[in-house]
C-alpha cells in the first residue's frame, strides 16, 4: 500500500470511496473537490493499492494559519471491503509527518489534533490508539446521531 498526497486525477476514485463509506452524505465528488482545492488549509492524501484508491484522509488547519497549528482530522474514509485491515491507521501514520513538514515550511508547528465522529463509531479506538485522542465532549443529535469531539495533545507521530 502506498500513501501519497492526493492529486486532482484521484478525485473520481476518492469520490467512490466517499459515497460507499458515507452513504448518508451526498455529492461526493463536489465535497472532495472543494476540500482538495482549499490547499494549504486542507491537505489530502490517498491510500493506493495496485494503482487504485482504497481510502483517503483530509487534514484541515483550524482558526487561521498560526505558529502553533490546531489540525482537524476532517475525514478518513476507506472502502468498506478494506476496513479493519489497517488502512486507516496507515493513512494517519504516513500522512501526519507529511502534514507536519508542510506546517514547518509555513513557520508553524503542530499543537493539537481535533477529531469529531459519531459516538457509536468504532474508529474512536483508532483515533485513541494512533493519535492518543481522548473524548472531550459529546454533542447530542448533531448529524444523524450523537457526535463526540476528541482531542489529541502532545502528538508524537
Amino acid at each position: 500500500m502506498k500513501i501519497r498526497q492526493m492529486e486532482a486525477t484521484d478525485l473520481d476514485e476518492a469520490a467512490k470511496v466517499h459515497s460507499l463509506a458515507f452513504p448518508r452524505q451526498a455529492h461526493s465528488y463536489e465535497w472532495l473537490k472543494c476540500n482538495f482545492s482549499a490547499s494549504p488549509r486542507f491537505l489530502c492524501f490517498v491510500a493506493e493499492v495496485s494503482g487504485n484508491v482504497i481510502g483517503y484522509i483530509m487534514w484541515m488547519q483550524k482558526s487561521g494559519f498560526r505558529s502553533e497549528a490546531v489540525l482537524e482530522l476532517e475525514q478518513l474514509a476507506v472502502l468498506p471491503n478494506r476496513q479493519g485491515q489497517g488502512v486507516g491507521k496507515q493513512l494517519i501514520e504516513s500522512s501526519l509527518p507529511l502534514v507536519k513538514e508542510q506546517l514547518v515550511t509555513h513557520g508553524s508547528t503542530l499543537k493539537h489534533i481535533l477529531v469529531t465522529t459519531r459516538a457509536d463509531n468504532a474508529a474512536q479506538r483508532l483515533y485513541k490508539s494512533t493519535l492518543g485522542a481522548e473524548v472531550e465532549a459529546t454533542i447530542r443529535n448533531l448529524y444523524s446521531a450523537d457526535e463526540v469531539l476528541m482531542i489529541a495533545r502532545n502528538i508524537n507521530l
